[in-house]
């Protein structure tokens, strides 16, 4: 007999970001997505965004996303806008009792808040409670071998995921993950979301150090894993 999901999967806030590049100190935003998902999956209200990030998109960006400098600066709106937007939006769904779905979420969180800084806009202050599938599949299935992007485990837990890093497609996808997972590994994962939120710092951190263990032993001595879950500290430089 199948265990009870638990509760905190039965609604959720998703959220994903494109962007220009990978570096969250420096990279900004081009679109965006905050969903809101029943206990069935289904997107009950989605927000979409499309910001001029008043740089050049590199020609490698645009070939993930598909979003060039030239239909950014037409069509998108004012990036302070944009981000001053979706920090809005993800903290009512904080207020309103939500957690928030974020596939690798030290990226995108960590970002928002670099760009909320950058725009003078009040970032938002250790957002908590966050659902990072990534984290969670691989703790709770930490030996299943090959990779673990989005895509890859959409197709393992039987995620359909038509249009790969369209923010929307991203982040209602990433949703119904944590949604599969939370139903396969109910008893593991039976947990308040603030308590969930509080192992995935611990698990986090312990897949860093175990990451960190196999780089130094087989390819780089002084290979260190960036640390910090859900937000990473800003480095010395940036």
């Amino acid at each position: 007999m199948a265990l009870p999901v638990p509760a905190w999967a039965e609604r959720l806030a998703v959220f994903d970001l494109e962007t220009t590049g990978i570096d969250v100190e420096t990279s900004r935003i081009v679109t965006a997505n905050i969903s809101l998902l029943d206990a069935s999956g289904t997107a009950v209200s989605r927000l979409d965004w499309l910001a001029d990030p008043q740089v050049d998109i590199p020609e490698q960006a645009t070939a993930v996303h598909g979003i060039t400098t030239e239909h950014a600066r037409s069509a998108g709106r004012p990036a302070a806008d944009v981000v001053a937007e979706i920090v809005a939006e993800l903290r009512r769904a904080l207020a309103e009792g939500y957690a928030i779905v974020v596939y690798n979420a030290p990226y995108d969180i960590t970002l928002l808040n670099r760009e909320a800084v950058r725009h003078g806009v009040p970032p938002l202050e250790q957002p908590s409670p966050v659902i990072d599938p990534l984290v969670i599949d691989k703790q709770v299935d930490r030996y299943r071998k090959g990779k673990r992007t989005l895509e890859v485990s959409a197709a393992h837990y039987g995620v359909e995921l038509l249009d790969a890093h369209d923010a929307g497609a991203d982040a209602i996808a990433a949703g119904r993950v944590a949604q599969a997972i939370a139903a396969k590994f109910a008893a593991e994962l039976d947990l308040s979301p603030h308590d969930l939120h509080e192992a995935q710092v611990a698990w986090h951190e312990e897949q860093c150090a175990s990451f960190e263990d196999y780089m130094r032993r087989t390819k780089n001595p002084s290979f260190t894993s960036r640390r910090g879950w859900p937000e990473s500290p800003r480095r010395a430089s940036a």
